[in-house]
């Protein structure tokens, strides 16, 4: 019976599972390539039956108190009028500005918190080779440690070590959707209150949202792009291509652009997905963006991480730690749920940052509709079914035994 698993990352899939493991009567070690958690980064949402995961993880209250409490988003012209507005109470929080919005390293911290006291965390580490046998799997990790687990789990985002390890190189399951994205945190020099601002020109996107009760504020800058050959570690070259693409645009750019060597937490990756066969190989299994990223496009990855957790702790105790038939469930409760968000995640990447101002004025006139035409418009009866495509298996009898 699998009783000690080892996670790779400690951002949102691997806590959350984590948690989970623990709940379940299993041992976790965490593995963290980072000194520590890495704060900041982009406003993420939790929509649909993630909400309810989130419940039953008993984490709510902790989850909405550390959330960005962003009321609603406008479209600016680039005199700041606002055009078009939503807010994040329509569509029962699960909207284009969803209710529970919460930036990416907050999230992580409440997960970390509810388990930090019962799960080993290895930050500063890193996995580095993986050797299977019939008991178990000896890891060696980068600092030289030697270990053995039961099952490894890699839950390490788009770029995971442990794919490449386990399932051969990234270019062989990435999928580009041409889009770039950019988030960092700037000063709130526009006296937002709870709102965010969008503005857009051909090929490219520009946003402000006030965070941290309105002390501060986090930029979002997005561009259309062919596939970039590019070091994803290397954080100067990326800042040289967002300056290289957003010279000469409006609005607030140019000042944006100026606070991006003192951001504390500049992000930046290609929104691309990532499809596998089979999200598992012998006693490794991938979660969240390692395996299904469905891209930043569909505003659904954390929603599918903290899902996926869940259904991965639970089946491997439904299975009482058999894996091979625990990873075959879980593949096989997801596959349906994860099809439909990567779908919609390609379908939004093939309106966003339009390249046309014909077609940038035509998306300003869609979400001005939005606003008086609540659950009707084609684009949020697509967002609303899927993320609620999922009947929520209850493994509360498993709990109990």
């Amino acid at each position: 019976m699998s009783r000690h698993i080892l996670i790779s990352g400690a951002s949102i899939a691997g806590p959350a599972l984590a948690y989970w493991l623990d709940r379940f009567g299993f041992q976790a070690t965490v593995v963290e390539r980072s000194p520590g958690l890495r704060p900041g980064g982009q406003a993420i949402d939790i929509r649909g039956v993630a909400k309810q995961v989130v419940r039953r993880m008993e984490l709510d209250e902790q989850v909405r108190a550390a959330c960005t409490d962003t009321d609603g988003m406008s479209l600016v012209t680039r005199k700041n009028r606002r055009v078009a507005t939503l807010r994040a109470d329509q569509f029962d929080g699960d909207g284009l500005i969803a209710e529970i919005e919460i930036l990416r390293g907050d999230l992580s911290e409440v997960f970390y918190t509810a388990t930090k006291d019962t799960t080993e965390y290895l930050f500063g580490d890193r996995i580095k080779s993986l050797s299977e046998h019939a008991d178990g799997v000896d890891v060696r990790f980068a600092s030289g440690l030697e270990r053995g687990f039961d099952l490894v789990v890699g839950a390490d985002g788009l770029h995971s070590g442990v794919r490449s390890l386990v399932f051969g190189p990234e270019s062989n399951v990435l999928h580009h959707l041409g889009h770039y994205v950019a988030f960092f945190t700037v000063p709130n020099r526009l006296g937002l209150n709870r709102w965010a601002l969008g503005y857009g020109e051909p090929g490219v996107s520009v946003g402000i949202r006030s965070i941290h009760d309105n002390r501060d504020a986090m930029a979002f800058l997005s561009f259309r792009g062919p596939e970039l050959d590019y070091d994803y570690r290397d954080i100067e070259a990326q800042k040289a291509m967002v300056r290289e693409r957003f010279a000469g645009v409006a609005w607030e750019t140019p000042w944006l652009l100026e606070q991006m060597d003192a951001a504390p937490d500049f992000f930046f990756d290609s929104c691309a997905q990532i499809q596998l066969e089979s999200w598992s190989a012998g006693r490794v299994a991938l979660l969240g963006d390692a395996a299904f990223c469905p891209s930043p496009l569909s505003g659904q990855g954390t929603s599918l991480a903290i899902v996926g957790a869940y259904v991965l702790a639970g089946e491997l105790a439904a299975a009482q730690g058999n894996h091979v038939v625990a990873f075959a469930e879980y593949q096989r409760t997801l596959r349906g749920f994860v099809a439909s968000n990567q779908k919609m995640g390609r379908d939004n990447a093939a309106n966003a940052a339009p390249g046309s101002r014909l077609g940038v004025g035509a998306q300003y006139l869609i979400m001005a509709a939005l606003r008086y035409l609540p659950g009707k418009t084609l684009i949020m009866r697509k967002l609303l079914r899927a993320v609620n495509d999922l009947e929520l298996p209850d493994y509360a009898n498993v709990v109990a035994s």
